[in-house]
């Protein structure tokens, strides 16, 4: 189990740690880049600089310094790295303008008053901290990715506003952006003492730990793709991921919250402020919450509304969401606290001021969703595919001219099919793409129909008409009939590389440059944080590890196979039944009477094995782990659970 664990948790941390060599240098940006970039810099209304106004509204102090280490020396985040960003002038003709304006937004960080006794740190990390006044010390909202930058954060606002004991955490949601830094705020022992509550939503410890554990290891890989972790930080390589500009690679905490709130309405006294709340699950993350401060009349919108079009399907893989879902929160959050609100907060970006401010941007990221629903099944309903309602799909300018609207984390057309695929599946209707060959057999018949001379004459040709697209599709098919194909490689890279230069949303942007990269320098096994951190594996409960056994059984191994294992946690004092039947692990909680196996040990025990403190032959020998029966069926059950490797191929079969 210890090796499989590694990478099955908080994808978000796959970090900008990589390897040297002689790598193949990026190209500039090409004349129909800059056609096309132009042409969004003409259409949106960059004379607005409202936003970069509100951004620096109530800076009260920076870091102390740009670089956030950890206990050991290791560089937790250096926000140095995205200096460039800070140059005026026009946009560098290798980044889209509008992104490139997000970015520059996201550069301006530290410390911020939004009213008094409210304050945000804003990014020093991915996502945003607030620090709300209370009765005696500071309400936390969101710590933030790692320990390292949460202690930063809370540092800087006891130095620079006042030195308060923390008094509450509350948890908008269960992205791991947003709970790391628990162990930095608080105390476990005062939390399960009563004397400090964590607060979160419902379903919030399950979503926390669960979200990246069973497609973990596939969701890693292409989280090193959707943040550019891969990339060189510059203007031909990432330049943020337009929620934020990066994530901290330090150390992941997590444990139980001591309140849980269950319902719309619910109201709590937290240090002495009243606190509203408003239930969203099923929005941008599968237990969220909104809530309002009355006394301030400020509205903490979590990740529900932003300034951007946010993922109804996110590019790291993950469960689709209902953008009308989405919707009809926005409008019941104008309902409860539309009329009041003088401010709104949220866990990523910059605060609205003004109750119409606050209301009209409510308004129109409400609209937004909506659109976006309503839109695509009115076309479905006209017979459209899939992919003829995203080409199709265009925003009306009262909500496409919004910056808050445009897709710079979320992407419009990626949004688009995932709204689609939430009603009708990833299958557009026609038999013909019922049972489509696999991707590289596929690609080998293109070949050897039209051949690989022709193919890659008609990729190089739509390549210098600016039809990247087109030369990437060709190019692809090429590459998977035969990946040594350098020349083939390399063209793929060169067009992908320009519909990066041209991504309005970061994390296109980044799977596009990582890909071009990857195709010229092959797949680089960098070095990467061991997200699985101690907190989220004794997380988990063991119905989720059994249910991620279930998912590294191997088939093959299994086999023929029937064998009954008891398994029993001593400080749990519950016993579980495993079989393997079929082909398929199942489990029971209750000992079976006559097993092949039975296995005594804690679960605590059993998470050192996992987390790698302890091998089970240790356990063993000191007595921690029993094993009584057949003791070559636990081998044998071992031997079928199959380990993930993480660099596999993602341009390439």
């Amino acid at each position: 189990m210890r090796n499989s664990q590694k990478r099955c948790t908080a994808i978000v941390l796959a970090s900008a740690l990589f390897t040297t060599g002689a790598f193949a240098a990026p190209n500039g940006a090409t004349e129909a880049t800059k056609k096309a970039n132009q042409e969004i810099a003409d259409y949106l209304p960059f004379s607005n600089t409202q936003d970069f106004e509100d951004a620096k509204r109530g800076f009260i102090a920076d870091l102390p310094s740009p670089i956030i280490k950890g206990e050991a020396g290791n560089t937790v985040i250096d926000l140095s790295q995205y200096d460039f960003l800070k140059k005026e002038g026009a946009s560098p003709d290798t980044v889209n303008p509008s992104l490139w304006r997000q970015s520059q937004l996201l550069a301006i960080r530290g410390l911020f008053e939004v009213v008094e006794g409210v304050y945000q740190v804003r990014n020093v990390d991915l996502a945003n901290v607030t620090f709300v006044r209370g009765k005696t010390g500071w309400i936390v909202i969101d710590p933030l990715t790692s320990s390292e930058t949460a202690k930063a954060a809370l540092d800087l606002v006891n130095d620079k506003v006042e030195n308060l004991p923390v008094s509450a955490v509350i948890f908008t949601h269960s992205h791991v952006d947003h709970f790391a830094g628990l162990r930095a705020i608080v105390d476990e022992e005062d939390v399960k003492s009563g004397k400090i509550p964590v607060i979160a939503p419902d379903g919030f410890m399950e979503e926390a730990v669960s979200e990246n554990v069973f497609a973990g290891n596939v969701m890693s890989r292409r989280a090193s793709y959707m943040y550019g972790n891969l990339l060189p930080k510059d203007p031909q390589g990432n330049v943020g991921g337009g929620l934020g500009l990066t994530t901290a690679a330090g150390t992941i905490t997590l444990f139980e919250p001591s309140k849980i709130i269950t319902k719309t309405g619910e109201k709590m006294v937290v240090d002495g402020l009243d606190v509203e709340f408003q239930m969203a699950p099923g929005t941008e993350a599968p237990a969220e919450m909104l809530f309002y401060f009355p006394q301030y009349k400020i509205i903490d919108l979590a990740e529900d509304a932003n300034h951007t079009l946010h993922n109804i399907l996110t590019m790291r893989g993950a469960k689709v969401r209902s953008a009308k879902k989405w919707a009809d929160t926005l409008s019941e959050t104008i309902e409860m606290w539309g009329d009041d609100a003088v401010a709104s907060i949220g866990s990523h970006h910059w605060p609205q001021w003004g109750q119409e401010k606050v209301v009209e941007h409510l308004e129109k990221q409400r609209d937004l969703y909506k659109y976006i629903n309503d839109q695509t099944l009115r076309m479905a309903n006209q017979g459209m595919t899939m992919h003829e309602i995203a080409e199709a799909f265009v925003l009306p300018d009262s909500l496409g001219k919004e910056f808050y609207n445009r897709g710079y984390y979320g992407n419009l057309k990626h949004n688009v099919r995932a709204t689609y695929q939430l009603y009708q599946g990833f299958w557009d209707g026609n038999p013909s793409n019922l049972d489509p060959l696999p991707p590289a057999e596929e690609a080998k018949k293109y070949v050897e129909m039209v051949g690989a001379d022709k193919m890659l004459a008609t990729a190089q040709a739509a390549y210098d008409n600016g039809e990247y697209r087109w030369s990437a599709t060709v190019g692809n098919k090429l590459v998977f009939a035969d990946p040594s194909n350098q020349k083939a490689r390399d063209l793929t890279a060169n067009a992908l590389e320009q519909m990066g230069y041209q991504a309005e949303s970061g994390p296109a942007r980044n799977f596009y440059l990582t890909g071009a990269k990857e195709l010229r320098d092959g797949v680089q096994k960098a070095a990467t944080p061991n997200t699985s951190s101690p907190d989220i594996i004794r997380g988990m409960t063991p119905a989720m590890l059994f249910d991620y056994l279930g998912v590294r059984l191997n088939p093959e191994k299994a086999a023929g196979k029937d064998l009954t294992l008891n398994l029993r946690f001593t400080d749990l004092e519950q016993d579980y039944t495993l079989t393997v039947k079929n082909s398929v692990l199942n489990y029971k909680a209750e000992a079976a009477e006559e097993p092949d196996v039975s296995l005594t040990i804690s679960k605590a025990d059993l998470d050192d094995i996992q987390l790698g403190v302890a091998t089970l032959e240790e356990q063993v020998a000191n007595g921690k782990l029993k094993i009584e029966g057949r003791q070559e069926a636990f081998t044998e059950f071992l031997g079928m659970l199959d380990t993930f490797e993480f660099w596999f191929e993602m341009v390439a079969p």
